[in-house]
């Protein structure tokens, strides 16, 4: 069963998303359903210019609630469990010049 779908049409939507100091991967996904620390969580997600979704078993380890500062968007931070090491490839992949940039994200 699927909790969360999320397509990132974007690679500002994705850099916005990606956790990288979520080990050994994480992303955001704005949501305002309501969810908890430690809840386990299947996403599957699609990364922008492509047309293959893919899938992974997450645990929630970060909240923004609604109104949080900053103007950040309301969800969860996703630890990414299930075959993190070719998520995290892919993600890092399409990000490979955003990772360096100042820009803010949806967490920090």
């Amino acid at each position: 069963m699927v909790d969360l779908v999320v397509n990132f049409d974007t690679l500002h939507q994705l850099y916005r998303a990606y956790m990288p100091f979520i080990q050994p991967a994480g992303l955001f996904v704005a949501t305002t359903e309501s969810h908890y620390l430690g809840q386990e969580l299947s996403i599957v997600y699609q990364l922008p210019g492509l047309t293959t979704k893919m899938e992974f078993q997450g645990l929630v380890v970060w909240i923004n609630p609604l109104g949080a500062s900053g103007g950040r968007p309301a969800g969860i931070g996703v630890k990414i469990i299930s075959d993190a090491s070719t998520h995290k490839h892919h993600i890092e992949n399409l990000l490979a010049r955003e990772l360096s940039s100042s820009d803010l994200t949806c967490t920090m």
